[in-house]
């Protein structure tokens, strides 16, 4: 349901670019609501799409510290960049929500759309970031914990 809301949306989108590409070039009668429409698209679609669709394993990475590190500090690397964004997003998100709320009150100049509701995936955004750095961490002493539980198993066996 939330990848075709996604789909859907970019749908919308592809349709609102090409109505203003015909009517500016075709009918030079420009759309002045097809311009703002296709922003506000276009934030929710990046936004939405980044927050419910797209999985952590496919998000740009610099990795060249992490291929070099064992399996017990990659743990750690992980818990750790886990518990920075998630902090990051935890402390940011009181703040965002204050100014989107504040926003209420000013409307986009040709459609009156309320700018809450176009800076809302950013709230969206950043309440997911908190929930799935919670649930990184959580992977990531688990990790540890069973890389540690083998280590010790195995250096128990040695003579």
């Amino acid at each position: 349901m939330i990848q075709r809301s996604d789909y859907h949306m970019g749908n919308i989108l592809f349709v609102v670019f090409v109505l203003q590409i015909c009517s500016r070039f075709l009918f030079n009668q420009p759309l002045p609501w097809t311009d703002e429409l296709a922003v506000v698209l276009y934030l929710w679609v990046i936004l939405w799409g980044s927050t419910c669709l797209v999985p952590e394993h496919e998000h740009v990475a610099f990795d060249l510290l992490w291929q070099r590190a064992s399996a017990r500090t990659q743990a750690w690397m992980a818990l750790l960049g886990h518990a920075l964004l998630g902090t990051l997003a935890a402390c940011s998100l009181p703040a965002t929500w204050d100014y989107v709320h504040f926003m209420a009150r000013e409307g986009t100049p040709v459609l009156g759309l309320p700018f809450m509701w176009v800076f809302l995936p950013l709230v969206l955004l950043l309440v997911s970031w908190a929930a799935r750095s919670v649930w990184g961490m959580a992977l990531a002493v688990r990790e540890w914990r069973e890389l540690s539980v083998r280590s010790h198993a195995t250096w128990g066996d040695r003579p």
